[in-house]
């Protein structure tokens, strides 16, 4: 595995819609896209194949300025998952997830960890000014953006799109979290694949930004942040059978699950149906790696339940994602403090063992 450079736009790329773009790009690409400012901004695109809102963004963006003038500041542009895009899915069966890839990444494939280290280290050498990964949701979900640093300069970028933004240190080898070691970075959630009003957010914020000459000209109100900081993943073990609403052999979950992103639920809230006496249907890790799933959920007269208060995002109803990644996240909100920096927000105080749950942690940026 490996990724090709361009020293700016291939012939025609334009014209592409994501699902074309392998008749250009032989695979991952990091294209230069000259501006006035030389500290270019770093753009990914399309990690995730299905997600095609940041292409279309920087399409429409590029289509629009860059060939009549450069753009105000130079740009620095990742497409990354080509071959998944062809298919139209998050990623091909025998491919790693490129978004667990990045410098930090825990235990994925080698070939891929060696060539985003080398990419990382190739974009580095510009002096990237800041860092912006573009994503979809497949549930229902609002707009927000997800931080990796509580820094004012992040919170900046973040706030910028959405007042809700997304504190996250799992999944490990994101482009974010890799990039936020050394510049201010944030990862987008644009909402459902075709939202033509995502597409707009996306190229607008981009837009806004090539045009700053600093970050701190953004405006930050603490009161107007939104923040939240994420607890734990959700996922099902492989060896659970369920479904939404319909037949299932183990695990029986509502149809309007994802109805309930960013929602503040109290505790008893309803999940669904556990079949069959089916033992550990559902599992919930925590930042630290730990089985935290009694903390989450109870099984009542054969109810799923929330065992607590809690807020989750990135619910989905797509069976190849949570099979692929996970169901969802828990989070809980978290005051910003201009005073305070905390990087590494404890996690919840139980005592609770280090055990991975059946199948592991998974993500959903």
């Amino acid at each position: 595995m490996n990724f090709i450079e361009y020293d700016k736009l291939p012939e025609s790329l334009l014209e592409l819609p994501a699902s074309a773009l392998h008749q250009v790009l032989d695979g991952p690409s990091l294209i230069h896209v000259g501006g006035h400012r030389k500290q270019p901004l770093v753009v990914g695109v399309l990690q995730h194949g299905n997600e095609d809102t940041g292409w279309e963004a920087v399409r429409r963006l590029l289509n629009s300025h860059y060939r009549f003038d450069e753009l105000p500041r130079s740009m620095l542009l990742f497409i990354g998952n080509v071959e998944a895009a062809r298919h139209r899915v998050r990623r091909l069966d025998d491919q790693p997830d490129f978004n667990r890839c990045w410098p930090g990444a825990s235990a994925v494939d080698p070939a891929a960890v060696r060539m985003f280290r080398k990419l990382m280290n190739r974009i580095m050498e510009y002096q990237p000014w800041a860092c912006i990964d573009i994503h979809n949701n497949t549930g229902l979900n609002p707009h927000y953006a997800a931080i990796n640093r509580v820094r004012p300069n992040h919170l900046r970028l973040a706030a910028c799109f959405s007042p809700k933004v997304v504190y996250f240190t799992r999944p490990a080898g994101t482009m974010s979290a890799a990039f936020s070691k050394h510049v201010p970075a944030v990862t987008l959630e644009c909402g459902q694949v075709g939202d033509v009003h995502g597409t707009d957010h996306a190229m607008a914020f981009l837009e806004t930004l090539l045009h700053l000459e600093d970050l701190t000209s953004l405006a930050l109100d603490p009161e107007e942040v939104q923040l939240f900081h994420m607890r734990a993943t959700v996922t099902i073990p492989p060896s659970v059978d369920f479904g939404f609403g319909q037949a299932a052999g183990d695990l029986l979950l509502r149809e309007d699950l994802d109805s309930l992103n960013f929602q503040e639920l109290p505790a008893r809230t309803l999940f669904g149906r556990v079949l069959n006496g089916t033992q550990r249907p559902i599992c919930a890790v925590d930042v630290r790696g730990r089985d935290v799933t009694p903390l989450y959920f109870r099984v009542v007269d054969g109810e799923l339940q929330t065992a607590r208060p809690l807020m989750p995002s990135m619910l989905t109803l797509d069976r190849r994602v949570i099979r692929q990644d996970c169901l969802c996240y828990f989070m809980e909100r978290l005051r910003y403090d201009a005073h305070i920096e905390p990087d590494s927000v404890e996690p919840l105080p139980d005592a609770i063992p280090r055990v991975t749950c059946p199948g592991g942690p998974g993500g959903a940026v």
